[in-house]
């Protein structure tokens, strides 16, 4: 509780140095591009989002300069949506970020960056993007990625290899 308190106050202390876009979908790196707009000293790091072509037009239109933009395609899923880039946002300096995703998903992101980005003492402050989804995600799936997020801080791995070998069967 304590570790969670302190982490809590650091995000509310440290300014986000950059925006962390989830993909899954367009309405995230729109919303991202605005809020990139509004923060023009911010760089843009999107983790598997639309292919690279829409998304250097989007945020080329948004007058988003292609330095400040990020694309990454390493991620399979949400829990490595993190794990693929806190090593380069640690390298870039980073210390906050700005966490973009759906509003629905928001929950299950927050778990899985409290243990993937506080593993590196990265704090995040959430920008929820609104969508018609409706209600949160189910508490479980944000539980069983929050557990392969811990997976990950004590062996590197994500378990990301299991899931995909049981949705197939």
């Amino acid at each position: 509780m304590v570790l969670l308190g302190q982490s809590h106050i650091k995000a509310n202390l440290r300014e986000p140095e950059a925006i962390l876009v989830l993909g899954g979908a367009a309405e995230r790196e729109h919303f991202a591009a605005e809020l990139a707009m509004q923060h023009p000293d911010l760089e843009v790091w999107v983790s598997s989002g639309t292919n690279p072509e829409y998304a250097q037009w989007l945020f080329q239109e948004a007058n988003i300069p292609p330095d400040r933009v990020h694309l990454d395609y390493r991620a399979v899923d949400t829990v490595t949506n993190f794990t693929t880039l806190v090593t380069d946002l640690k390298a870039e300096g980073v210390e906050s970020v700005y966490l973009v995703t759906s509003d629905y998903h928001m929950r299950r992101a927050s778990i899985i960056a409290q243990v993937v980005l506080g593993r590196y003492d990265i704090t995040f402050k959430p920008v929820p993007v609104p969508s018609d989804h409706g209600s949160a995600e189910p508490l479980l799936r944000g539980l069983r990625d929050g557990a392969r997020a811990v997976l990950w801080v004590f062996t590197g791995q994500t378990g990301s290899s299991l899931g995909q070998r049981l949705s197939k069967s």
